[in-house]
């Protein structure tokens, strides 16, 4: 009997190694694993950065208020819904990384008569630009809406990784586009094409479409939750309003230490680290 209990004590313990051993290996995996950008294509990724989650990076940023404006083109019905479209989201578009230069560079004087939106407002003043990492956009499949190899290499860096702290508050870059004069201090500079707690899209035109215009994506952050709210109701009512914010305007908060940012205009990728045409004052 001594022996048949020590032997049962034995498969017990080894029963219990294993069960313990499942439960934790998935949860370190998943910690350091890309976030897939196509469940039918598992050779494309998103990268996303790797950082641990700042608890509460969610919480109401204190004295916001939004509202929302009409657009003049309402969204094409004959698009997928704006959750499913690249042209919408950067996290479903995706992005690899770009062995470029991590800094400002210079293309020669900007040819927009008006100012682009400004990436040196995307934080309070004082603050010192960092870029982690530089990525490139993928293309997309439209026929198999799957991701695709980007196609180009003109610009060479289509997404850039920007250092901040977790929780810090991330703003609207300011423009001189104004879209509707009732947000204050200005006017509203752009609409709110998409919002998630993972990434918002700002489009500084009226139209839910990325062209004609301007558009910057931002992900890493969580949005405001009444921005987010505000979005989702105007998306549920038929997304003839969306929401409107003005430059230097919070809309959320970083998860981590880096934020993603990219900007199109009508619709193609330009360098987010243009100097002249969106750090104006900050070029080397």
């Amino acid at each position: 009997m001594r022996y048949l209990a020590r032997f049962l004590y034995l498969v017990v313990v080894l029963f219990l190694l294993i069960a313990i051993g499942k439960a934790a290996g998935p949860a370190v995996a998943e910690e350091y694993r890309p976030a897939v950008s196509s469940q039918d294509d598992m050779d494309y990724f998103v990268y996303l950065p790797l950082v641990h989650k700042a608890p509460n990076a969610c919480e109401p940023i204190p004295g916001v208020n939004y509202l929302s404006l009409s657009v003049v083109d309402r969204y094409d019905p004959q698009k997928p819904p704006p959750e499913n479209n690249p042209d919408y989201r950067i996290l479903l578009l995706g992005y690899n990384p770009a062995n470029q230069a991590k800094g400002l560079v210079y293309y020669g004087p900007s040819n927009d008569p008006n100012t682009p939106p400004q990436f040196t407002t995307l934080f309070a003043s004082p603050w010192t630009l960092t870029i982690l990492n530089t990525y490139q956009a993928n293309g997309w499949d439209w026929d198999n809406h799957r991701p695709i190899p980007t196609p180009w290499t003109d610009p060479p860096v289509s997404v850039i990784g920007i250092q901040t702290t977790p929780k810090a508050i991330v703003r609207v870059p300011d423009s001189s586009y104004i879209i509707g004069t009732d947000c204050g201090d200005g006017g509203c500079d752009a609409l709110v094409l998409y919002a998630s707690q993972s990434e918002i899209t700002l489009r500084y035109a009226r139209e839910d479409d990325v062209y004609p215009g301007y558009t910057v994506h931002i992900a890493g952050i969580c949005v405001e939750p009444t921005l987010l709210s505000r979005y989702q109701q105007n998306h549920e009512a038929g997304r003839d309003y969306l929401p409107a914010v003005r430059g230097g305007q919070p809309i959320g908060r970083a998860w981590g230490t880096e934020i993603v940012v990219a900007i199109r205009d009508n619709g193609p990728f330009l360098d987010p680290r243009d100097c002249d045409s969106f750090w104006k004052g900050w070029c080397p």
